[in-house]
C-alpha cells in the first residue's frame, strides 16, 4: 500500500468525518474475515504445534496491524536475556529489512533471522547457538509452539475495534485469552488514556500479566550515528511508518519547530528517486526521520544533507516486574 492509501484506511479506522460509511460498507467483509480466522484458531486450538527441541520461544505480537512498538519491545526483551546471560536469537518475518536491521544494530553478534517460515527460523537459529528465541511478530504464527506470549495494544488504537478491512484488527478481542502478558504501549496518547486501556484488557485476560509501556524519545543523532541537538530550525519529517502522524506530534514537540509530514508506505524501500523527492520538498530545511527509517536511509546520506534521527526507548509505567518474571521463567536456567 501507498502512504497515501495507508493514512486513508488510518482515516476509515478512526472512523474520521466523512469516512464513516466507507467503515460500515466494509463491515460484511470483517464479518467474513473474522468468521474464517474463528475458524482457523478453532482448528489451532486442538492441533498441536510444533515444538522444537533445546529452545524456548518467546513471541511478541499484537492484534491490530502496525504501530504498536513491536520491534522496541522484542529489542528489550532481547537484552533482558543477555542480562540473564541467555544466547538469544530473533526470528522475524523479513516483510521490513528496517527491522532486521534495527536488531542486528541493537545486538551486535545476536542472530537475526528473516524467514516468513517461524519454524525453520527457530530450528535454525538453535543450530547457531540459541536457547531462546524472540519471535518478532508472532502472535497469528500458531503453527509454532511458544513458551511466553506478550500482546501489545497502542494506546492510541480503538479498543475493541473492528477487524480488517473496516477496522486495524487481524483478529478478534477474544484472542487476548491465549496471551501470557500484555503490554499497552503509548507514543502521544496520554498515560490515562492508557491506563484505561489497560483496564479493558484485563477484564479479556484476567490470568495474564499486565504492563504499561511509553515509547517515548531518547535522542538525537546524525544518519551516521553521531550524536545531535533537536532542530532550531523548520523540520520536514519523512516517514514510512504504520503511524506516521503520531510521530510528526512527537517532533514537532520535541522541537517546538514548525514541522510538516512527508508520509510514505509502512516498510518504504527508499531508492534515488524517493530522496530527490524528499530533498526538495525540504529545500533549506533539516529532514528528521525515525530509527526504522534511518537503517535505508543511511546509503543516501550524501544526498540528504542535515538529517537528525529520533530515537525512542522503552520505559515502564507499571508492570515491569511481572514481564521480566514471565521472561524469567520461560527460558529456564541458563545453561
Amino acid at each position: 500500500m501507498s502512504g497515501a492509501l495507508e493514512a486513508i484506511a488510518r482515516q476509515v479506522w478512526d472512523g474520521e468525518p466523512g469516512y464513516q460509511s466507507v467503515s460500515v460498507l466494509l463491515r460484511p467483509i470483517s464479518w467474513i474475515y473474522g468468521a474464517s480466522v474463528g475458524v482457523r484458531n478453532q482448528f489451532l486450538d486442538w492441533g498441536g504445534a510444533i515444538r522444537p527441541e533445546g529452545v524456548s520461544v518467546v513471541s511478541v505480537g499484537n492484534l491490530a496491524v502496525g504501530g504498536t512498538g513491536k520491534t522496541p519491545v522484542a529489542g528489550w526483551v532481547v537484552e533482558q536475556l543477555l542480562r540473564q546471560g541467555h544466547r538469544p536469537a530473533v526470528v522475524a518475518r523479513g516483510y521490513g529489512r528496517d527491522e532486521i536491521a534495527l536488531h542486528a544494530s541493537w545486538h551486535p553478534g545476536t542472530p537475526v533471522i528473516a524467514n516468513p517460515d517461524r519454524v525453520a527460523g527457530v530450528l535454525e537459529a538453535a543450530a547457531q547457538g540459541a536457547d531462546v528465541v524472540v519471535l518478532d511478530d508472532g502472535f497469528q504464527h500458531r503453527r509454532l509452539a511458544r513458551d511466553v506470549d506478550l500482546v501489545l495494544l497502542a494506546a492510541e488504537d480503538r479498543f475493541p475495534g473492528h477487524l480488517l478491512p473496516s477496522g486495524p484488527y487481524r483478529e478478534s478481542v477474544r484472542g487476548l485469552s491465549r496471551a501470557d502478558g500484555i503490554i499497552v504501549t503509548r507514543k502521544v496518547a496520554s498515560r490515562e488514556t492508557a491506563q484505561g486501556l489497560l483496564e479493558k484488557a484485563r477484564r479479556w485476560a484476567p490470568g495474564s500479566a499486565i504492563a504499561l509501556v511509553h515509547l517515548r524519545p531518547s535522542g538525537w543523532t546524525t544518519l551516521s550515528g553521531e550524536t545531535a541537538e533537536a532542530p532550531d530550525t523548520a523540520v520536514l519529517v519523512a516517514a514510512g511508518i504504520a503511524r506516521p502522524q503520531a510521530f510528526w506530534d512527537v517532533v514537532a514537540w520535541e522541537s517546538g519547530q514548525e514541522v510538516e509530514l512527508l508520509a510514505f508506505a509502512d516498510h518504504h524501500e527508499y531508492d534515488a528517486a524517493d530522496v530527490d523527492h524528499i530533498q526538495r520538498i525540504a529545500g533549506e530545511r533539516v529532514i528528521v526521520v525515525t530509527e526504522k527509517d534511518s537503517m535505508k536511509l543511511r546509503p543516501y546520506s550524501d544526498g540528504l544533507g542535515d538529517v537528525r534521527v529520533l530515537h525512542q526507548e522503552v520505559y515502564f509505567e507499571s508492570g515491569r516486574e511481572d514481564i521480566e518474571v514471565l521472561l524469567t521463567l520461560s527460558a529456564g536456567p541458563v545453561q
